[in-house]
């Protein structure tokens, strides 16, 4: 075999640490972008579509990741929607963004105009005229988006994702940059026009409380490397996170020849940490020779069906 692997204890924390002094005008609200609609008397958190669950589905997990936490990056973490096998779930990738604005906004923006680096990733939101943020002293994040964002024809259950992509994003954002507390709950309150009670993507009610749902994220996603990038040498670094603390994993090297065909080139088994502090974490080390590569990575079918579960791939280069 042309390279060996060792899965290494810990994980690379992602993200980045935002010093604004926007912190220092922090009393009962924070606000960060302009001025937008005061969301009103405080509401009730929703319960509709945009707390939606994957259990419609048969056989998927009830996956949570934890509130991304103030990291030393300066890219801004995105959530898009992708495929894997037959389901539907959350993905991360963290973006260089212009710094005209705060965070949030830049995160969101990221999300409603950019494409994802992964070709196997999408957005239903359409680039807003408008959109600001806010934060309030409660851990309230409120968005204020016009209505051609939701310039997108979508049937309820995507249209339920859609909203939570905004809910992931909003609150990575916010967590990740030290806008906000991630040790409490953190709620989105989003206005469409400065406006309450707008239906999104004609199926999802607006104008209450919204929170991350269990469902909606990845059983496994890789983090790094991301996708396209080219990495100095042969020592390549993969991270990534499993929802299922302890879990077998099964990862693939396939090397991408002349004609465009893949082969194997590595393969293994490794195991996502099962400790509080790196919950699902995992990490390879791995040596590549100069060429293109594509990394495949699944949970084992402890059922003995040999089937990959929940894969997620990324395409790399080494120079």
């Amino acid at each position: 075999m042309p390279g060996r692997a060792t899965p290494l204890a810990t994980g690379r924390a992602l993200g980045r640490i935002r010093s604004l002094c926007l912190l220092g005008l922090l009393a009962v609200a924070l606000v960060l972008t302009g001025c937008i609609a005061d969301a009103g008397p405080e509401p009730t958190v929703a319960s509709g579509p945009g707390n939606v669950t994957a259990s419609n589905s048969p056989g998927i997990p009830s996956t949570s990741a934890p509130l991304e936490t103030t990291q030393s990056s300066n890219k801004a973490p995105v959530y898009w929607i992708g495929r894997s096998n037959s389901n539907v779930f959350l993905y991360r990738e963290f973006r260089d963004v212009p710094e005209q604005e705060n965070p949030v906004t830049r995160a969101l923006r990221a999300m409603m105009s950019d494409k994802p680096l992964d070709p196997d990733f999408f957005t239903p939101w359409q680039n807003p005229k408008k959109l600001a943020t806010s934060i309030s002293g409660k851990n309230v994040i409120t968005v204020d988006v016009s209505e051609d964002a939701f310039n997108s024809n979508l049937d309820a259950d995507m249209a339920g994702r859609a909203i939570q992509q905004l809910v992931y994003t909003a609150t990575a954002a916010g967590a990740s940059s030290g806008l906000i507390d991630s040790g409490q709950q953190i709620q989105v309150m989003v206005l469409v026009d400065g406006h309450t009670d707008y239906l999104a993507f004609n199926h999802v009610r607006l104008g209450t409380l919204m929170s991350r749902t269990a469902g909606m994220v990845a059983p496994v996603w890789i983090i790094d490397p991301q996708e396209g990038v080219e990495v100095a040498d042969g020592s390549v670094k993969i991270t990534g996170r499993s929802t299922l603390p302890g879990g077998k994993l099964r990862w693939q090297i396939l090397r991408a020849e002349d004609n465009g065909d893949k082969t194997p080139f590595l393969t293994g088994e490794t195991t996502a940490a099962a400790e509080a502090a790196q919950s699902g974490v995992f990490t390879l080390a791995l040596t590549l020779t100069p060429g293109n590569y594509e990394l495949r990575v699944s949970q084992v079918d402890t059922s003995g069906n040999q089937q990959d579960l929940y894969v997620d791939t990324r395409s790399f280069s080494v120079r």
